[in-house]
Order: C-alpha cells, then sequence, then structure tokens
C-alpha cells in the first residue's frame, strides 16, 4: 500500500514532465535505436564515445557526417582541440575530425541552423565546426561539455549546426578536454591538444552505409605506406 502512495505520485510527475518537454525528450536519445536518429561510435585511443545524429531535424548536416563514418573519412584522423572554460576547466568543447587534410575532404555543406532545427547546444551536444563564413562546414566536428547557447544562431548570428548528442561515452569527452593543451592562433590559441587523440575508427551501428563514390585519395597514400 505504501509502494503505491508513494509511486502514482511520481509516475503523474513524470508524465507531466514529458508532457511540457516533448521536444527535450526528442533531442536526448538513449543509447539504444532511436527512430529518427542514427548512432555512431567513434573510436578513439582513449575510449569510445557514441554520438546520435538526428536525421530528421538537421537532414544534411546529419548525411554529410554519416558519409564521412561510411567512407572511413574519420578512421585515422584526431581530436585535435580541447578548449576549456576558464570560469571552469570541465566546461568547454573538444573538436576532430579531418582538420585541414583536404584529402579526405567531401564538398562543403549548406548550414542548418539552431534557429531551423530547433537542436540548441546543451551538455554533449553534437555540432559542426568551420570557417568564419556561411556554407562552409565539411569533416570537422565538435561536442560540447555544458550547455553553449552562444553557439545558437540569433539574428544576424548564424552559430553553428548542432545535429546530433552523445548517448555514451561522455567520460571520454571529459578526458579530452582535460589534455594539455598549447599554441593555436586566434579564437583556438593555447587549445591544441599537445598529444592528439587518435579517432582510430568511427562506423555506424544501425542502418546501411552509404559510401560516396569516386576516388579515397588519402587511401592511396596509406596503401603505398602499407606496402613500403
Amino acid at each position: 500500500m505504501f509502494d503505491r502512495y508513494v509511486a502514482e505520485p511520481l509516475i503523474r510527475a513524470a508524465a507531466l514532465l514529458l508532457a511540457l518537454c516533448p521536444a527535450l525528450a526528442s533531442a536526448m536519445p538513449t543509447n539504444r535505436p532511436t527512430p529518427g536518429y542514427t548512432r555512431v561510435a567513434i573510436e578513439t585511443s582513449v575510449g569510445t564515445i557514441i554520438v546520435a545524429v538526428d536525421n530528421k531535424r538537421a537532414p544534411r548536416t546529419s548525411a554529410n557526417f554519416l558519409a564521412y563514418v561510411d567512407d572511413g573519412r574519420f578512421d585515422g584522423v584526431t581530436f585535435y582541440r580541447a578548449a576549456r572554460r576558464k570560469s571552469n576547466p570541465k566546461l568547454g568543447l573538444i573538436q576532430g575530425g579531418i582538420d585541414t587534410d583536404a584529402r579526405r575532404s567531401l564538398p562543403p555543406i549548406p548550414h542548418e541552423p539552431t534557429s531551423k532545427t530547433g537542436i540548441r547546444h546543451l551538455d554533449a551536444t553534437l555540432s559542426m565546426a568551420r570557417p568564419n563564413r556561411p556554407d562552409s562546414a565539411m569533416g570537422n566536428f565538435f561536442i560540447t561539455a555544458g550547455a553553449t547557447p552562444n553557439m545558437d544562431a540569433r539574428g544576424d548570428y548564424i552559430g553553428y549546426a548542432a545535429f546530433g548528442h552523445v548517448v555514451a561515452g561522455m567520460d571520454v569527452v571529459q578526458r579530452i578536454l582535460a589534455m594539455p593543451t598549447c599554441c593555436g592562433s586566434g579564437a583556438m590559441r593555447g587549445q591544441m591538444i599537445v598529444k592528439r587523440v587518435e579517432i582510430r575508427r568511427a562506423r555506424r551501428l544501425e542502418g546501411t552505409a552509404r559510401p560516396t563514390r569516386g576516388v579515397k585519395p588519402w587511401l592511396i597514400g596509406l596503401r603505398r605506406k602499407q606496402g613500403d
């Protein structure tokens, strides 16, 4: 009898919360197959991060990220940036991807702002890095540690294209964020990871891979190196 009286108010409260916050519930899938999302395991030298990309609300950005995954363009690249907040070093972001390796790049994609997708830069958000111009994101991405609302679109500011969320492995994100940094310039000054973290492999956890057609120039160089 006691359990029923305790449980019923909790159930009603949970139902009310979900009713009031449907967007929050849908934006944070758990680590299992979820309609509208594709999970990707990013296997690094310090552990695995599992992200869920939002195919419905950010279709172009998600398709671009999955193309890099399906082609193997992220295999062998690194997390190269750890930007910690001065007020709290456990907050900030880590950035990884192809960096400046043009051999691995696909054409830049149209920008999908948060004002259009509704995917905000909350804690553990997956988003696209880009140069300081619109429609320029390619093969670099970042993961937030803590909410970063200044990266959301507002007014004339286009912000960054958030397109997914970490569903497992935030301890790995924190491990990378805490790594020693130096060097860099401009907004990245002092934020380059001294000993970069290798992304050994990025792979889908569901769905069918759809690799792009054409020559993969970075693989040609890799095969030559392996044949030496």
